[in-house]
């Protein structure tokens, strides 16, 4: 989860399955924040506690181990199923054009293309319009009733829901788990979109983080300064989350590198964030092998 700064403030939140960032947003496991209206702290699901991250690593080297090791080896293509949620058929209500989801996809396949394995196929754009799930409120009964009643697809398909958020949050995410949730997925504000108006988190970079959640990924701030962090070997460990692009931060100054400030699991807004590491790429590889791979 991303979330957006207010009055000074970036909010954090906890969670197990995956979360939201605020105006930046969460959901079912992990969630950002966003720092245009986050004034109070909000939960973030994917901002998960030292236990729950280390119950995660042993749940997913427990399936590696079961299914024999890590398989793959070629491209994934990753079938994306896109849900708009919408409270009436305007575009203020919701309803965003076709050409923003088609730039959103685009700006996936461009993200993952620079170090993963990853690459992402929208294969159909489905329109909802129900005000009593606009906007979409995370833990609540209506989203886990939308989720419910409109997600498709095995572990391996991701289901997009774009809409409104509440609280402020831009995003949430759920973590791959053993078994298939109805929760499974992410959620992300539609004007986070590349052409939205969630200024300056509105050139898609809110769906590239909360994917990343998706397929595994931690926080680039997870356990601050500690030798575990997010448990990829090639992020430069990081007190905080960063806010804006602070160039030279060094929140962890006994460690060695600056703060991961331009990669997609900080909370940098979306012109600084450019990169995931070949260390990200192969944990990432690791969570679809163990949990997500048809």
């Amino acid at each position: 989860m991303r979330a957006w700064r207010a009055a000074g403030a970036i909010v954090a939140a906890l969670a197990v399955v995956g979360g939201p960032m605020p105006l930046i947003t969460a959901s079912a496991g992990a969630t950002c924040l966003t720092p245009a209206k986050a004034t109070t702290a909000t939960r973030d699901p994917n901002h998960l506690t030292a236990d729950q991250v280390r119950e995660r690593e042993r749940l997913t080297q427990q399936a590696l181990a079961a299914k024999g090791g890590p398989r793959t080896t070629a491209t994934v293509t990753i079938p994306v199923i896109v849900h708009v949620i919408s409270g009436d058929s305007t575009r203020e209500g919701g309803n965003i054009p076709d050409e923003m989801v088609t730039a959103q996809i685009d700006v996936l396949n461009r993200a993952y293309a620079t170090a993963t394995e990853f690459a992402f196929e929208l294969v159909e754009v489905d329109r909802v319009v129900n005000p009593a799930w606009y906007p979409i409120v995370y833990e609540s009964a209506a989203e886990r009733a939308m989720k419910t009643a409109l997600r498709v697809g095995g572990m391996e398909t991701l289901n997009l829901y774009l809409g409104d958020l509440s609280d402020s949050l831009l995003g949430w995410a759920t973590y791959p788990q053993p078994a298939l949730d109805p929760s499974d997925g992410v959620v992300v504000h539609s004007e986070s979109l590349p052409g939205g108006t969630s200024l300056p988190y509105n050139e898609g970079d809110t769906a590239v983080h909360e994917v990343g959640h998706w397929l595994n990924l931690f926080h680039t701030f997870q356990n601050g300064c500690t030798e575990d962090g997010d448990l990829v070997n090639d992020t430069p460990a990081e007190a905080s989350q960063a806010s804006g692009c602070p160039e030279g931060r060094d929140t962890c100054t006994a460690d060695p590198g600056l703060d991961p400030i331009h990669n997609y699991m900080d909370y940098s807004t979306d012109a600084c964030m450019l990169e995931f590491t070949p260390g990200q790429a192969s944990r990432m590889l690791a969570g679809w092998d163990a949990f997500r791979a048809p």
